[in-house]
């Protein structure tokens, strides 16, 4: 009977390569993506307020602050994935 590292360790040979194990092996930790996360969403409403004042039509100004926006959600998830990682050493 297989057992659950079992199974996930064929999962990652299937797959060849994990990209979250080489993100921990380059010294990039959980904590730092959930901090970029935060900050991404600082910067988000930084960029909307700036452009609103450059005389950029309202859309224009939206964009830049989704743009933005659209990065922190990105950015904590790879944050959990890392977590997953850090949990399994």
């Amino acid at each position: 009977m297989s057992t659950k590292k079992d199974i996930e360790k064929g999962l990652e040979e299937a797959a060849g390569w994990n990209p979250m194990r080489t993100l921990s092996g380059f010294g990039v930790r959980s904590n730092h993506l959930y901090i970029a996360g935060l900050v991404s969403i600082g910067f988000s409403v930084v960029t909307w307020l700036f452009s609103r004042g450059k005389n950029d039509s309202r859309s224009q100004s939206d964009r830049w602050g989704l743009f933005v926006g659209e990065w922190a959600p990105t950015l904590f998830a790879v944050g959990v994935g890392l977590k997953l990682e850090e949990s399994k050493k």
